[in-house]
């Protein structure tokens, strides 16, 4: 071994001089560990609120648990009363500490926890005092709790809050069925592994597993049929990612309004294609490498066919990719996609529909008019205001009885016509009607008049599609409940005809 200064030098000693240069601007405070408690006996010092969390905490990860306390908040004794958590009915004493785990300092006496992390590390026990980072030999970091996964976050004990809001964030973008798919998958990890030699083909594998229709299907819950696939998947060493498609309702177009779900699919998706109901917003939130393929359609003006885009969800799942059909407000409420799933049934392409708030909802509700009212309405009933060919053929009588709110979907173009037909089959020409211009976005603006003066209303307005038509009682409501509808990201602005 060569000598430097005389002195051998040790390769160990020198890696670790070079690795500390290098170390020296990122030092980490703390080293992210996490600790199998089960069985394992752990103290908590503290009877109150903030004891009990972190009882709860504890217990939940399978500690053998003794409070040490004068007094018990009533949960904390009625765990005591079950059986789950032992008590010593004392103030704390050093002899508490012997042969725990785990220690946890939580009263409001700081010179008590201070005595409590003094004695545990003398006895090289990791002892937390909480929000006392000075104290405390570990921090408990905030968690985002999927069993068997577990995300932990922390801000090194300096800003917890900090820590709870991204754990807030990533609790909406971590589904609940994150711990079932890696139950699941741990099942057949040495499957997988026996079959598989190569680590990069074991890689391989559980991507085109885990980020595919098959993992959708364990979340959802249909684990026998997702152990069949695998199974299969695994016996012909098949790692080539598999297509899927997911029709995923966009909502009305207020980005705050989508689903958990539906983001999740926009952020994964390889494929997306969209429509001109989509707002920009929206299509920010879609993942950036992903290919984007507008299919917009609007009257009389279609970017393609619903033929082609039937075809093409076909042909891009057959190549193995994440397709994402993203349409504005609900897939199933005049979405078209029904005709869609048809072809991926025919072709045996998986498939899920995310159901998104369909645009009557949202409209109705950022314009200050209830779809639904004790005195005024019943029931509700959605109409196109259009078929394929442009005409308009209702069920009039059913539209013009009374009680009852008619939202007309796509009928803007018409709706001087769709005004005198409801006129013509027996509706008052004073009944009340609104147009909600993009509804619950920062354009969104409501008009309203009744079905005979409405048509002139809109003239001249500025108003276009994307616009619903409420007609019904209940739109008389907006002059009282929509001014009080200020909502940050949905401007109202609300004409009436007096």
């Amino acid at each position: 071994m060569p000598a430097v200064g005389g002195v051998e030098a040790s390769p160990t000693a020198a890696g670790w001089g070079i690795l500390g240069d290098q170390l020296q601007e990122r030092v980490v405070e703390y080293f992210p560990i996490f600790m199998r408690l089960t069985g394992e006996p752990c103290l908590l010092v503290g009877g109150g609120e903030v004891a009990l969390r972190k009882a709860r905490l504890l217990l939940s990860a399978g500690a053998r648990l003794t409070v040490v306390a004068p007094q018990l908040v009533d949960e904390l004794a009625a765990l005591l009363a079950s059986g789950q958590i032992a008590h010593v009915d004392a103030c704390f004493s050093a002899l508490h500490v012997g042969g725990q785990r785990l220690v946890i300092a939580a009263t409001n006496d700081r010179e008590v926890n201070r005595l409590v992390s003094q004695t545990a590390q003398a006895q090289g026990i990791p002892v937390n005092v909480v929000d006392d980072p000075e104290l405390s030999s570990y921090i408990t970091p905030a968690i985002v709790d999927r069993s068997p996964l577990v995300i932990a976050v922390s801000t090194g004990g300096g800003v917890p809050v900090l820590a709870r809001l991204i754990r807030a964030r990533l609790e909406s973008l971590i589904p609940a069925g994150f711990g079932r798919l890696a139950r699941f998958a741990t099942r057949f990890r040495e499957q997988v592994k026996a079959r598989f030699g190569n680590v990069e083909e074991r890689r391989a594998f559980w991507e085109s597993v885990l980020e595919g229709p098959l993992a959708e299907c364990v979340m959802n819950g249909d684990e026998r049929q997702a152990e069949t696939e695998l199974l299969q998947r695994l016996a012909a060493g098949d790692t080539t990612p598999a297509g899927a498609v997911y029709l995923v309702g966009a909502g009305p177009g207020n980005p705050d309004l989508l689903t958990f779900r539906a983001l999740r699919l926009m952020q994964q998706a390889d494929v997306v294609l969209y429509d001109n109901l989509v707002a920009p917003e929206l299509m920010e939130l879609v993942r950036r490498d992903a290919e984007r393929i507008f299919v917009g359609k609007q009257r009389a003006n279609h970017a393609m066919a619903q033929e082609e885009i039937n075809s093409l969800l076909v042909r891009l799942a057959q190549e193995g990719k994440r397709v994402l059909r993203l349409k504005g407000g609900d897939p199933f409420t005049f979405g078209r996609g029904g005709e869609e799933i048809e072809l991926l049934a025919e072709h045996n392409i998986p498939f899920e529909v995310v159901p998104g708030i369909t645009s009557a909802s949202g409209a109705a509700a950022y314009a200050g008019i209830p779809l639904t009212h004790r005195d005024h309405a019943q029931s509700v009933v959605f109409v196109t205001g259009h078929k394929k060919d442009g005409s308009i053929q209702l069920d009039w009588p059913a539209l013009t009885r009374p009680d009852q709110t008619v939202v007309v979907y796509m009928g803007l173009a018409m709706v001087a016509e769709i005004c005198a037909a409801f006129i013509a089959h027996g509706k008052a020409p004073t009944t009340p009607v609104a147009v909600v211009h993009r509804a619950t976005t920062d354009q969104q603006r409501t008009l309203v008049g009744t079905l005979q003066t409405l048509p002139g209303l809109i003239q001249g307005s500025g108003i276009s599609s994307p616009s619903l038509i409420i007609v019904g009682e209940v739109v008389a409501l907006s002059s009282r409940l929509g001014w009080f509808r200020r909502v940050e990201g949905a401007a109202v602005t609300i004409g009436h005809d007096e």
